[in-house]
């Protein structure tokens, strides 16, 4: 399995990582079964526009970069034009995805789905994102395929400084 150079990019240097103190709006999805657990955090200013936002992953390295490019992908948009954004503008974006990795882009378009939502229900207003499965805790990402792999929480530095050429975590997320 093959990266983009993008993907390798957003992976090894990832943008917007951290936490928003104070946030306007938590999006928290995931499942610690399989090991990929993304948090965004978002700010919004008067006009209903992303003004920041910041994520925080445990996960491979297409988790990572998904969460990195949605952030990027998010900035200044709309809360109904970043509810919008589909698993498939992440991939694109990121110049591809291979289909075993494109749960990836479903969690991070969803972390920040519950965050909009989170935000709107907080400000007493109707949430607009829909239904958001990984938001449910028993939700299985990886569910349609048939490899799974665990990490537990100190394992992100583990993910990173192992990962090998695509990406992946060279130690536990190789596939044939």
């Amino acid at each position: 399995m093959l990266y983009s150079d993008k993907v390798m990019d957003h992976f090894n240097n990832p943008r917007n990582v951290g936490v928003i103190e104070d946030a306007d709006g938590v999006g928290e999805v995931g499942n610690p079964v399989c090991g990929d657990m993304m948090k965004i955090t978002i700010a919004v200013d008067d006009s209903d526009h992303i003004a920041d936002v910041k994520f925080q992953t445990l996960g491979c390295g297409a988790a990572i970069a998904t969460s990195s490019i949605v952030t990027e992908m998010a900035k200044g948009l709309t809360l109904e034009d970043a509810v919008a954004i589909s698993k498939q503008q992440v991939a694109d974006e990121l110049g591809g995805l291979p289909a075993s990795k494109m749960h990836c882009s479903v969690l991070a378009t969803d972390g920040l789905k519950v965050a909009v939502d989170d935000y709107l229900v907080k400000h007493g207003r109707e949430p607009i994102a829909g239904e958001v499965k990984s938001a449910d805790p028993n939700f299985d990402p990886h569910a349609d395929e048939d490899h799974h792999h665990d990490h537990d929480e100190d394992d992100a530095d583990h993910v990173h400084d192992t990962a090998g050429e695509d990406g992946s975590c060279s130690q536990c997320c190789q596939r044939p």
